[in-house]
């Protein structure tokens, strides 16, 4: 399968996650192929068909578009890229029948009064205790004395907390995301100076990531 970007060690393929992750059916794989799966799969709440249009009282909120992509969790696709990771990252793990974790990240987007969730939770397979960050995600108000970041998807999360995540996993060198949207993921890899793989069935989004990663990605110091 050829990559819709590869440089530096990231790719990025357009295309549904069940046909990349095919290719790793074989059973030698299992655990095998990447050392972190880091991802936000969909949840199945409904996020892509321009909810986020119709909220927000501090100014217009951003229309992302209407489209079918969060009608319902990826379970499968999901079940498949965590036979194939060593380690497990996976933002919205509440939405998914996993098994018990004893270190769950939780961030607390500390973003006052609205219908959005006052936290979001990641499970992990992690050998360690639940740790938790605050980091202002609300709109236009975005965490004090950080670079403000442009959002181009309704579920994107800050470059910062995705690098906090993948800093919480140990000797990590490749990445795996099966649901990539616009790709900050791939970008906090980069910033730690990991291969990383992403993968996004929807080309609008490919090409934002692709232009976020070619632009460069600075070292980012966040501690776990």
């Amino acid at each position: 399968m050829k990559p819709y970007y590869e440089q530096d060690g990231v790719s990025i393929f357009h295309c549904d996650c069940m046909d990349y992750l095919a290719q790793f059916m074989d059973t030698r794989q299992v655990g095998r192929a990447f050392d972190l799966l880091l991802t936000d799969p969909p949840y199945g709440i409904g996020e892509a068909a321009g909810k986020n249009a119709s909220r927000g009282d501090i100014a217009v909120a951003q229309d992302y578009g209407d489209s079918d992509w969060d009608d319902k969790p990826h379970t499968q696709g999901l079940a498949l890229a965590r036979t194939i990771c060593r380690d497990q990252i996976i933002f919205g793990g509440n939405y998914y029948d996993l098994p018990p974790a004893s270190c769950w990240l939780v961030w607390d987007k500390d973003n006052g009064g609205n219908d959005f969730a006052d936290c979001e939770l990641a499970w992990t397979n992690l050998k360690k205790a639940v740790r938790k960050i605050t980091y202002r995600w609300n709109g236009m108000l975005q965490q004090p004395g950080r670079q403000k970041e442009k959002r181009v998807h309704p579920t994107q999360k800050p470059e910062a907390v995705m690098v906090w995540a993948l800093q919480h996993a140990q000797n990590v060198r490749t990445v795996l995301d099966p649901f990539m949207g616009s790709g900050t993921t791939l970008v906090a890899a980069k910033r730690l100076g990991k291969s990383a793989t992403g993968i996004e069935r929807e080309e609008r989004y490919c090409e934002i990531a692709a232009k976020r990663l070619a632009q460069g990605a600075l070292p980012m110091e966040f501690t776990a």
